[in-house]
């Protein structure tokens, strides 16, 4: 959500009315979950690690880090979905999870390339439910000394690379030449296309602000976000997953009783209606669209989406380029199934699956995303 629009949420006279305590509350940071950030690649001496700190730092929907993995066997990562962090609303086929685990894959290989070391990923070698994830393995990943290697530049924008859920400047505007750019960081058999024109720009912007409201108005999809909401940096360090609200404005509302996940999910409420009101104005800000497709949809195609989302964002990172993902359209739930034909009669080639969409545009600088310790994330 567009953390300026809860500005209007209060009035000076209730935010007088808090108490010092509040106050107090309003400059709090959640820094314990953010810590994963300043320990990527710190201290550890098994290149495994060192590439696994960087990895957990990939994006994923709702933030809900659906990895684990396991360190048994000597020089190889077996990568697992962790089976309680699903989607089952919006995201019943797991296909958006898989994508995240594609990304995780990605970013694990660039960073062991770093230490000069080659990761060949076999996803998954016992085979995969298109319907559910289960208990076998997404990947084992085997580490091996390559004098071959050599680091991949977009790694570099790891550290910096951002899903920027903020209005995006409309006065400046996106090139084709950025968005050519940005696609041709793509390498693992996926089409990657974009527009900046104004119609299709105009056309997007319609079909994603639909899309967002058929989640929002559909009472299980909405509640499924609703849930995972983490409300000041007790929630967030307590959770650091799902969707972070954090900062002074957020800690004073969370404290002052006026944003509560009950209030969220009360459409009669000022938060329920000023909250639609900020993610409208993402999708009404877009400046150009950038859209990725595979082949087919089975589970090496999400994958493969995967690890060519995570270096698309890392080249708009290195352009100063902004991404939000857009993939509500893209969901498989009966009450979005006129827009999931619509976006794919847009957007697709024959046969294919539209396996991720996004919104491009200049916006301002946000902060890191919470994440959970790597340790927190063994087997």
């Amino acid at each position: 959500m567009n953390r300026r629009k809860f500005l209007s949420l209060t009035s000076g006279g209730v935010i007088l009315a808090a108490t010092a305590s509040v106050a107090t509350v309003a400059t709090r940071s959640p820094a314990a979950a953010l810590a994963p950030w300043d320990q990527a690649g710190v201290g550890y001496a098994d290149p495994r690690m060192r590439a696994l700190s960087y990895a957990i730092l990939a994006p994923n929907p709702h933030n809900r880090q659906p990895w684990m993995v396991d360190l048994s066997q000597p020089d190889t990562v077996v990568l697992l979905a962790d089976t309680d962090r699903l989607l089952p609303h919006t995201d019943p086929f797991n296909r958006q999870i898989i994508i995240g685990l594609g990304c995780f894959l990605e970013i694990m290989v660039m960073a062991a390339a770093e230490d000069g070391l080659a990761v060949d990923p076999d996803v998954f070698p016992e085979g995969a439910d298109a319907a559910a994830l289960d208990g076998r393995p997404v990947a084992i990943a085997r580490f091996r000394a390559d004098a071959r290697v050599r680091p991949d530049p977009l790694f570099r924008h790891v550290m910096d690379r951002r899903s920027n859920k903020e209005p995006f400047d409309v006065d400046r505007t996106v090139s084709a030449d950025a968005v050519t750019q940005i696609a041709m960081a793509a390498e693992n058999r996926t089409r990657v296309d974009g527009s900046v024109t104004p119609e299709s720009i105009a056309s997007l912007r319609q079909l994603t602000t639909e899309a967002l409201m058929i989640e929002i108005e559909t009472p299980h999809t909405y509640k499924e976000s609703v849930d995972l909401f983490r409300i000041g940096k007790a929630e967030i360090e307590a959770n650091p997953d799902g969707i972070d609200f954090s900062g002074p404005m957020f800690e004073t509302l969370g404290a002052a009783g006026l944003m509560t996940r009950d209030a969220a999910l009360d459409t009669s409420s000022t938060i329920y209606k000023q909250g639609i009101a900020a993610v409208v104005e993402n999708t009404d800000t877009a400046m150009g669209h950038l859209w990725l497709t595979t082949p087919g949809n089975t589970r090496a195609d999400q994958i493969n989406a995967g690890r060519d989302w995570v270096r698309l964002n890392l080249a708009a990172t290195s352009l100063g380029v902004a991404m939000q993902p857009l993939s509500q359209a893209l969901q498989e739930y009966p009450e979005m199934s006129d827009h999931y034909q619509l976006v794919h009669e847009m957007l697709a080639h024959d046969g294919e699956t539209v396996q991720m969409l996004c919104r491009l545009g200049y916006g301002i600088r946000i902060d890191r995303s919470p994440r959970w310790p790597l340790e927190a994330k063994l087997i």
